[in-house]
């Protein structure tokens, strides 16, 4: 059955039936995406699979319309990408290019920063306060999807404070791209010194020492980086049976290492 064949056969049913028929998409839709994702964070779907979309729909029990919906879902977050012409496909497991957006990351949110302490009046500074106030308590005792989600509303709300909207399109956009990767490894370990990081941040916020701030976010994403790292280790194990199947995860050296191997 078409898409176009569900949607003409819907039309032609009565109002309410309508009504029930469209609840009972979007239930299949909802069912559809957690089963999807549930496979993908617990690598049930190996890295760079091609999703065949006739194939998860008998395997779920749904048309291939919730399907294509859920999937569309899960590459908006990331999850999975999309080829044009050629379908939906597993998120490839590789540092390449992963380094790069954390650095971006950490210049954005830094100068987003600078740009609170020195536009932001005392009420939106409370706000910030405010936020973190309401999240910190049990903030690790939640599962991991809400903690990402709380983490990146609140560095996305330094970057709202700022006052520059395309700082905010540029962490978003960059959020998008990490957030497969950043599941995987709050799952594995939330260190306890991102939450005490944020707070020292709005600590910093609070005084307006703008200095302070940038180095605390430049320490807290480089925490991020290498717990990152780690994570996609232990994922790359979980996926591969052999160990010669495993790519490479390589560091980039800091400046330090560089300038002593020389």
């Amino acid at each position: 059955m078409t898409e176009r064949t569900e949607t003409q056969m819907l039309e032609d049913l009565p109002e309410a039936d309508q009504e029930q028929e469209s609840r009972r998409s979007a239930d299949s839709s909802e069912k559809a995406y957690h089963t999807l994702r549930k496979l993908l964070v617990e690598f049930k779907l190996k890295p760079d699979e091609r999703l065949n979309e006739v194939q998860l729909s008998r395997s779920l029990g749904v048309s291939r319309t919730p399907v294509r919906e859920a999937l569309n879902r899960l590459a908006s977050e990331g999850f999975v990408s999309l080829t044009p012409n050629r379908g939906f496909f597993v998120r490839s497991l590789s540092t390449e290019g992963l380094i790069d957006l954390y650095e971006l990351r950490s210049i954005i949110e830094c100068a987003a920063f600078r740009l609170m302490c020195e536009r932001a009046d005392d009420a939106q500074i409370a706000r910030l306060t405010a936020f973190w106030a309401g999240i910190v308590d049990g903030y690790q005792s939640h599962p991991p999807d809400e903690i990402l989600i709380r983490d990146e509303r609140f560095h996305l709300l330094i970057a709202e404070l700022s006052g520059n909207p395309e700082l905010v399109n540029q962490l978003a956009a960059i959020n998008a791209r990490i957030r497969f990767i950043r599941r995987i490894q709050i799952e594995r370990t939330h260190d306890p010194r991102q939450v005490s990081s944020h707070s020292e941040i709005v600590a910093a916020a609070v005084r307006r020492d703008a200095d302070r701030g940038v180095q605390l976010l430049r320490e807290h994403i480089e925490m991020s980086v290498s717990a990152t790292q780690d994570a996609l280790k232990d994922a790359l194990l979980k996926v591969y049976t052999s160990t010669s199947a495993i790519a490479p995860v390589r560091r980039r050296r800091s400046p330090t290492e560089t300038k002593s191997k020389n």
